[in-house]
C-alpha cells in the first residue's frame, strides 16, 4: 500500500474500526473536518452520543498552498513519536495515540475536544487555575527525559537522528531568526507600526543578540523539543491541560519551548492592552498573565532540579553546581526567545488574534508597539534579569496599562 488521501468519508471510518476498539459494530459514525486547514487535514470522527478520535493526515505539500510548496510528510511520523515519548512521562498533558500509519502518513488520536484552544480563552480573560502548573510540569519532563541529563549517549545520539526535521526547522529558521529583522515580502505590518519595525531592521544591537540566539537553535541539540509551543498548541479548561501538534519537534536548546509559550502569555499581555472591556478588568488580568508566566517557569526550574536529582544518570552533569549554571543559562535564553516569538508575532508572517481581533488599527498598534518593545527588551535586556520575579517587576513597572 503507498500512500494516498483520504477522499471518502468511509475510508476514514473503515480506518479507525481497524484501528482503534472505541466503537460499537452498530455505532453510526460520522466525519467532520475540523481545524485550521493549513498544513494538514485534520477530522473528527464521532459516534451519536458516544466516543470520538481525530484523524491527522499529512499531504507531501502545504495545503493551501499546494504542490509548489513541497514539504516532508516525516512530520507526522516526528508528531507521532513526539506525542508517544511526551504521553510516557505525562499522560495527562497530551493526547493519546491510538495509532500511527506511516504509509497513509495519518494519526488516530485521542479527541480533546471537551477543553478549549488556549488563545482563544486567552483572549476572552478566562483564568485557569492549572495552567501555569501543567505547562511547567510539561517543560520539565519532556525536557528532562529527553536530555543528557537522563539519556545514555547511544540513546541521546539515536534521538538526535531520528528526528532530523529539516523542513520545518527551515520554516522557524525564518521566520523567528530572519524575516522580522529585514524588509522581507513575508512580513505583515500595520502601517500604523511601519516606523517601529524599520527601527527593529536599524538596531545593530537587536539583531547581534538574535545571531546568538539563532545559533543556539541551530546548533545545540540539548533536548527533544515540541518546537512549535504557542498557545494554539494548547487546549485547555479548568481541570485539564493538552499540548498538541508537535510536527515541529527536533532536538535543540531547551529554552526554546520554554520560551515560546511564555511568549505568547506576554502576546496576551500585549493585546490586553487595547481590547475591549474595562481597563480595570484588563489590567487585572495582565496581572494574571505574569502570574502565570512565573509559574510556568518555577514549576519548569523546580521540577527540572528534582528529575535531576532523582533520576538523572550522567554524574558530570548531575552536579549542583553546574545544574545550577544551567538553568540559569536557560533562564536567560528563555527570555530571548520569548522576544523573538513576540516580534515575530508582530512584524513576521503570522500574527495571533490576541492582537489581531482589536479592530481598530490604530488601537491595534498601540498592542503592537507594547508588544515589540516587551520583546526587544526580552532580547536586548535578557542578561539583567537574575529571577522570573525580576522580570515581572520589571514588566510591572514599565508597561502596566496607564
Amino acid at each position: 500500500m503507498s500512500f494516498r488521501k483520504f477522499e471518502q468519508d468511509e475510508e476514514l471510518i473503515l480506518f479507525v474500526r481497524e484501528h482503534t476498539d472505541l466503537f460499537a459494530a452498530d455505532d453510526e459514525l460520522t466525519v467532520s473536518e475540523i481545524g485550521d486547514g493549513n498544513i494538514n487535514f485534520v477530522y473528527r470522527i464521532a459516534a451519536a452520543n458516544g466516543p470520538s478520535v481525530i484523524v491527522k493526515q499529512a499531504l507531501p505539500y502545504v495545503r493551501i498552498i499546494g504542490e509548489g510548496w513541497p514539504l516532508s510528510q516525516d512530520r507526522v511520523r516526528i508528531e507521532a513519536e513526539s506525542l508517544l515519548i511526551a504521553g510516557k512521562y505525562c499522560p495527562d498533558l497530551v493526547p493519546h495515540v491510538y495509532h500511527f500509519d506511516a504509509e497513509l502518513c495519518a494519526i488516530v488520536m485521542e479527541d480533546i475536544g471537551a477543553q478549549e484552544n488556549l488563545r482563544h480563552l486567552l483572549v476572552e480573560r478566562r483564568r485557569l487555575p492549572l495552567l501555569g502548573e501543567h505547562l511547567g510540569r510539561f517543560l520539565a519532563s519532556t525536557l528532562f527525559y529527553t536530555s543528557d541529563f537522563y539519556l545514555d549517549a547511544y540513546e541521546k545520539k539515536e534521538q538526535v537522528r531520528g528526528f532530523i526535521n529539516p523542513d520545518l526547522c527551515k520554516i522557524t529558521e525564518d521566520l523567528f531568526f530572519m524575516d522580522p529583522y529585514c524588509d522581507h515580502e513575508r512580513n505583515n505590518i500595520n502601517d500604523f507600526v511601519r516606523e517601529q519595525a524599520e527601527a527593529l531592521w536599524d538596531d545593530e544591537v537587536l539583531k547581534r543578540e538574535v545571531a546568538k540566539l539563532k545559533a543556539r537553535f541551530l546548533s545545540q541539540p540539548e533536548v527533544l523539543l515540541h518546537g512549535d509551543l504557542h498557545s494554539g498548541s494548547v487546549f485547555a479548561s479548568d481541570t485539564g491541560t493538552k499540548v498538541i501538534d508537535p510536527e515541529f519537534a527536533f532536538c535543540g536548546p531547551a529554552a526554546f519551548d520554554v520560551g515560546s509559550i511564555i511568549g505568547n502569555l506576554f502576546l496576551n499581555f500585549a493585546g490586553q492592552s487595547q481590547q475591549t472591556g474595562e481597563q480595570e478588568e484588563r489590567t487585572a488580568y495582565q496581572q494574571w498573565l505574569l502570574e502565570t508566566a512565573e509559574t510556568v517557569w518555577t514549576t519548569f526550574a523546580e521540577q527540572f532540579r528534582a528529575l535531576v536529582s532523582e533520576h538523572g544518570t550522567e554524574p558530570t552533569l548531575c552536579q549542583k553546581a553546574y545544574l545550577d549554571w544551567y538553568l540559569d543559562q536557560v533562564f536567560q535564553d528563555t527570555l530571548g526567545y520569548a522576544g523573538t516569538e513576540m516580534i515575530r508575532r508582530t512584524i513576521g508572517l503570522a500574527h495571533v488574534a490576541d492582537i489581531e481581533t482589536i479592530e481598530d488599527l490604530e488601537k491595534r498598534a498601540e498592542a503592537e508597539k507594547l508588544s515589540l518593545a516587551i520583546g526587544h527588551a526580552l532580547i536586548v535586556q535578557r542578561g539583567e534579569f537574575e529571577t522570573i520575579r525580576a522580570l515581572k517587576e520589571f514588566i510591572e513597572s514599565r508597561y502596566f496599562s496607564k
